[in-house]
């Protein structure tokens, strides 16, 4: 999981209302709005998950990544939603931290692209790395660490196509690198599809709508959901979403496509 190198070591707590899915002794389970960065850094010092998670849990978060990253296993995007884990100690994040490298975290998105497709589901297999041209941009590269995104299409919409998606790996903008790599960039997405119509969206359609994983102290199986933002489905009604169209996978994903 790639994490981005902290600035400063100047840290404060800030009461920033936080949408606390689960919580217990171990972890948290945090559903992050659509505007919010994970943890300061260059141009975010204040005002972001970690602020509000140390007014929040003050100590009780792992320092395992100390100064700005406390707590924090893997990120979001700031213009992604959805559901983040957190680690409130040490031990903890590194048995999470484990899981999460051995891919048997399950990270669920639903996001909305453009275009069409002639398949109902697929997988990108394409390596990325940081863009050599632009260091802000990640960019599919034969160099590239390994990176896999498994697609399924929940619907085909007049303007664009929702799918829900699968990652099997976790580099810095996956889903939106390999969607713009087959041509099907993440609707408003600022950086990979930045001259496309946003349909009034201020950031890319992509909410991290569920995440199942064993929990790493006391062994019991834990799936939460997070349902779509309001932001989310107003964009679906704009560009003639039909829930009678919807198609209806199963919850499961088939073993046989994902390496171990």
């Amino acid at each position: 999981i790639d994490l981005p190198e902290p600035v400063s070591d100047d840290m404060g707590a800030e009461n920033i209302p936080l949408d606390v899915i689960y919580e217990d002794d171990a972890l948290m389970v945090i559903n992050k709005p659509q505007g919010m960065v994970v943890h300061p850094g260059a141009g975010h010092h204040s005002g972001t998950l970690v602020n509000a998670l140390l007014y929040y849990s003050g100590e009780e978060l792992s320092d395992v990544n100390e100064g700005e990253r406390r707590g924090i296993v893997h990120r979001l995007d700031k213009d992604t939603s959805g559901l983040l884990l957190v680690a409130k100690t040490n031990l903890v994040h590194r048995r999470l931290a484990a899981a999460l490298q051995k891919h048997e975290i399950v990270r669920i998105y639903e996001t909305i692209v453009y275009g069409h497709f002639g398949e109902k589901a697929g997988i990108v297999d394409a390596p990325i790395a940081r863009d050599k041209q632009n260091r802000q941009r990640m960019a599919t590269a034969a160099d590239g660490r390994p990176a896999r995104t498994h697609f399924r299409l929940v619907s085909s919409l007049q303007h664009g196509s929702y799918l829900r998606v699968r990652l099997e790996t976790g580099r810095t903008h996956q889903i939106r690198v390999h969607m713009k790599f087959i041509d099907h960039p993440v609707v408003a997405d600022p950086i990979y599809a930045p001259n496309r119509e946003n349909f009034g969206l201020s950031g890319q359609c992509l909410h991290a709508a569920e995440l199942t994983f064993v929990h790493p102290l006391t062994k019991e199986a834990m799936r939460f959901t997070a349902p779509l933002p309001d932001w989310f489905t107003q964009t679906l009604d704009r560009l003639g979403y039909d829930e009678s169209q919807r198609i209806h996978w199963p919850e499961e994903w088939p073993d046989e496509e994902f390496d171990e």
